[in-house]
């Protein structure tokens, strides 16, 4: 079965050098939407920081990454950051390191290692945990279908998780990444279902 590792919760982490203050925040995030407003909070809170410099990475295999240096000077900061993920070999998360400025410039060599350190010393504080890769299903439906809908994602273990309700029943469901082929399977052999519902793999 297809694993990865990510975070079970939020995490913070310190570095402190000349006056200068480093925080970081490790939160899971799984998509640049989610790691958007993970960031806009962060600079919110944090609204008279100098920088606020992040790394992220999504995907089973950390295919999709990005680091942002924020003004600090190229690769003294979402790199080292992004490394620090890298290290730990996780996924689905958005490290962002906040600093304040103390007065005294660290040069490129001592601000690699302050970001990678406030960096490290949050996922050293992290619950890392291992999940299963999981692939989502979108259905849509007349709402007489629901107990046969039900019925279906009972029979898949289907986790439903997101729905909407307008003219019609649109409803979102996971299952383990291995187990796609069972739901298309069974979907295709459901001819109630199959004939008057769409299902979309995303």
């Amino acid at each position: 079965m297809s694993t990865y590792k990510t975070i079970s919760k939020d995490a913070e982490g310190l570095y402190k050098e000349k006056g200068s203050k480093f925080i970081a925040y490790a939160s899971r995030v799984e998509n640049e939407e989610e790691a958007k407003s993970f960031l806009e909070r962060i600079k919110k809170e944090h609204n008279s920081a100098r920088h606020h410099c992040y790394a992220y990475r999504f995907g089973a295999s950390g295919e999709t990454y990005r680091a942002n240096d924020d003004g600090e000077p190229s690769s003294t900061a979402g790199k080292p950051i992004l490394g620090q993920l890298l290290s730990y070999e996780v996924s689905d998360v958005m490290l962002i390191v906040v600093r304040y400025f103390g007065g005294t410039k660290l040069g490129a060599s001592g601000l690699i290692t302050a970001y990678k350190s406030a960096a490290a010393d949050a996922l050293s504080h992290a619950d890392i945990i291992e999940v299963t890769e999981q692939t989502k299903f979108i259905l849509e439906f007349n709402y007489a279908l629901t107990g046969d809908v039900m019925r279906f994602l009972s029979s898949v273990e289907g986790q439903i998780v997101d729905e909407e309700h307008g003219e019609k029943y649109e409803l979102t469901f996971s299952v383990p990444l291995d187990d796609k082929n069972k739901v298309e399977k069974l979907w295709n052999s459901n001819h109630n279902l199959n004939t008057n519902c769409k299902l979309l793999n995303t």
